[in-house]
Formats: structure tokens, C-alpha cells, sequence
């Protein structure tokens, strides 16, 4: 086995086993590999092991290098869970199957119309800023009710809520109200967890957890 099967077989395991505590399908819970800033090179075991559900933070970076990768593997899902720019929402509409960033009034109103001249809309997560971190992304959590009130006026389906807690906290209290929220408004996504503490997020109700470094390994 390589390096790679190895190291996604070691992450389902701990995903399956929260799942399994929680009383919950692991098949429910959707691995999101995160393969920013790494190359075609890095990816491609990935894929070779079996991993088709990926994350990036950039279009730019995206659009670089995954129409090769996707070439020979149709089935590929490729999320963008960065941050999106509104003069980019026809380029990414194009390019990703999710979009889990959608975080502001004026990011709505683009991507409503570029799926309209796309044809096409990509599963949608609303970002929410969960910590109240001025330096994230993410709309308050005070403002998510307007958010997706005007989504919804647009022509946009929301499935779910994506949220990044704030770094060296104790995570589980975040990913409750996330949880809470997303129950709240009726959204079945909840887009939540990293290397390490995918396990709690299953456990509080991720049906999306974003792994990176369990993965890839740390970044050089």
C-alpha cells in the first residue's frame, strides 16, 4: 500500500470510528481531501488510492492544475472553501461542483448570476464566521438569517453552513452552535472539522470535514 492509501485509509478509520460513538453512518460523512497548495505531483496518489472529493482556497490555483488531474477521473468533486472574490464568482461557477464560501450580499448577487449564464449551480454552503474573527471570512452569525433570505430571493439553493473555529480553543462549543444553526434553518449540510479535530466535528454533526495534513503531511 502507498504512502498515500495509507495515510486516507488511517483517516476514514478515525472518521468511521467517531461515527460510529455518535451513533452515526460514516458513509454520511463526506472526506474533503484539501490539496491546496500542493501540486499534481502530491495529488495524484490521492486520487490512485481511491479520493475524489477535494478542496481548494483559490481559483486561480484551481483552475491551474485540476483539468489535467480530472482528465482521466470524471468523478472527481472539487470544492472551493476559500475565500471568493465577486469578480471571479463566472470563473469558479465554471470550475468547482461546491462552493462552501458564500459569506456576503454581494457575493450572492454575482453567483446568482453566473449560474443563471452558466446553466449550472454548484452545491452551496453559507460561511459563517462562527468565532467572530475579524480576520476570517464568514458572514456573523447575527447576519446569517438575512444571508440566506436573500440567497434564496436570488435563486440560490443553500444546502448547509461551513465554519473555521478559532484556532488553539476548544472546538466541540463552535461546532455545536454551527450544528444548532444549520438545524435552525432547516439546512442539512454542515461543513466543519480539520486534521485534528475531525473526530469531534463528526461526533457534533459534520457532514463534510476538510483534512489536509493528515493527508498531504505538513507543508515543507
Amino acid at each position: 500500500m502507498s504512502e498515500a492509501a495509507e495515510r486516507l485509509a488511517e483517516v476514514q478509520a478515525a472518521i468511521a470510528a467517531a461515527a460510529t460513538r455518535a451513533q452515526r453512518q460514516s458513509g454520511d460523512i463526506c472526506l474533503i481531501a484539501v490539496s491546496k497548495t500542493h501540486d499534481a505531483a502530491a495529488i495524484r496518489p490521492l486520487i490512485a488510492a481511491g479520493q475524489r472529493h477535494f478542496g481548494e482556497n483559490r481559483v486561480q490555483e484551481a483552475a491551474a492544475k485540476w483539468p489535467d488531474l480530472r482528465a482521466g477521473t470524471p468523478d472527481i468533486v472539487l470544492y472551493l472553501i476559500g475565500q471568493l472574490q465577486s469578480n471571479k464568482a463566472d470563473e469558479a461557477v465554471a470550475l468547482f461542483d461546491a462552493i462552501h464560501s458564500v459569506d456576503r450580499s454581494s457575493l450572492v448577487q454575482a453567483l446568482a448570476k453566473a449560474c443563471e449564464k452558466a446553466g449550472r449551480q454548484p452545491q452551496l454552503f453559507a460561511q459563517v464566521n462562527i468565532g467572530d474573527e475579524e480576520q476570517k471570512g464568514g458572514c456573523k452569525v447575527a447576519d446569517l438569517p438575512a444571508l440566506l433570505a436573500e440567497a434564496k430571493a436570488a435563486g440560490l439553493k443553500i444546502e448547509g453552513l461551513m465554519a473555521i473555529p478559532p484556532a488553539d480553543i476548544e472546538p466541540a462549543p463552535f461546532f455545536a452552535l454551527l450544528d444548532e444553526l444549520a438545524e435552525r434553518h432547516g439546512l442539512t449540510g454542515r461543513s466543519m472539522g480539520m486534521s485534528s479535530d475531525c473526530e469531534t466535528a463528526v461526533m457534533l454533526g459534520a457532514t463534510h470535514v476538510r483534512v489536509g495534513t493528515a493527508l498531504f503531511g505538513a507543508r515543507g
